[in-house]
């Protein structure tokens, strides 16, 4: 009778200890929008990658993904258990993951900005609202899913106009990051595009901006915007307290040059609520059902 309680006690210790050993050697997974070419984003996130594995001691990987859809289904699929969304791909992942969380934002997300940008050609000045000079010309918005390059300009130029931007402008396109949109609208292959603030301010500190031949024209109000968001299974993958632990390392993250890479200058904390008017917005025009 002792003999098979120390032989049962033995085996649960063994049982135990194994899986201590599969948590700890999972891989933390992440991914973030393509909001940039990805040669940017894979020399971000790799450092952002060793960053995350020597705070929490286990191994994490970054995977970049092709679309914004991408980022959320991988979210969606815990593929990734982590990822830096913009605000309504944020939205749309928490929502088909339940219990899920955002848990940092960078300083600047807290009140972001997007500009209209216009090429030369087009003669448009600054303008303190958006005005129907902008009637008949070609547009560019980001990604179909951005928030800073879809999703606010949009929902501004219909306020403004009272139609749908097909209706405003002579043709309207998705370049598909915001990098991109800086190209098309400096080469004059439309008159006028959506882009971030920190794009474009990131752009224009390291001389990348021909600034004789496109210029903004015009910025939105303050909205809140990127974020990193986690499962809500988070801590079942992991062990208990994973999730603080991320958020504390996240927060903690004050190497120049991996902030720089954002560009942000920290991070702060977050909840979901902070992004309530963006998945009100996103009802609105469609975007979210």
């Amino acid at each position: 009778m002792a003999l098979n309680l120390i032989r049962k006690f033995a085996l649960a210790s063994l049982l135990t200890l194994l899986s201590s050993a599969t948590v700890s050697a999972q891989t933390l997974v992440f991914t973030a929008i393509p909001d940039e070419d990805e040669t940017k984003l894979v020399e971000r996130f790799t450092g952002i990658a060793d960053y995350l594995a020597g705070e929490l001691d286990v191994d994490v990987r970054y995977i970049p993904v092709k679309s914004y859809a991408a980022a959320v289904s991988a979210f969606r699929n815990n593929q990734v258990q982590l990822a830096w969304f913009g605000g309504l791909s944020g939205v749309q992942a928490r929502e088909l993951v339940p219990g899920s969380e955002a848990i940092a934002q960078g300083v600047e997300d807290k009140a972001f900005y997007t500009h209209f940008i216009a090429h030369k050609s087009t003669g448009l000045d600054e303008m303190e609202t958006l005005s129907d000079e902008l009637r008949g010309k070609t547009f560019t918005f980001g990604s179909k899913g951005s928030t800073s390059g879809r999703l606010i300009p949009e929902y501004y130029i219909r306020e403004t106009f009272d139609d749908s931007p097909d209706d405003v402008f002579s043709r309207v396109g998705f370049s598909g990051n915001h990098t991109r949109t800086l190209r098309l609208v400096e080469a004059g292959t439309y008159d006028v595009g959506a882009i971030n603030f920190s794009v474009w301010d990131k752009e224009l500190e390291n001389n990348n901006i021909d600034t004789d031949a496109v210029k903004v024209i015009w910025t939105t109000p303050s909205y809140p915007n990127y974020q990193w968001s986690v499962r809500g299974d988070v801590n079942e993958q992991f062990g208990e307290g994973f999730q603080k632990r991320l958020q504390e390392a996240l927060l903690a993250m004050d190497d120049p040059e991996l902030l720089e890479s954002f560009p942000r200058s920290g991070f702060i904390p977050v909840s979901n609520d902070a992004y309530e008017p963006i998945r009100v917005v996103g009802k609105q025009i469609g975007i979210i059902d």
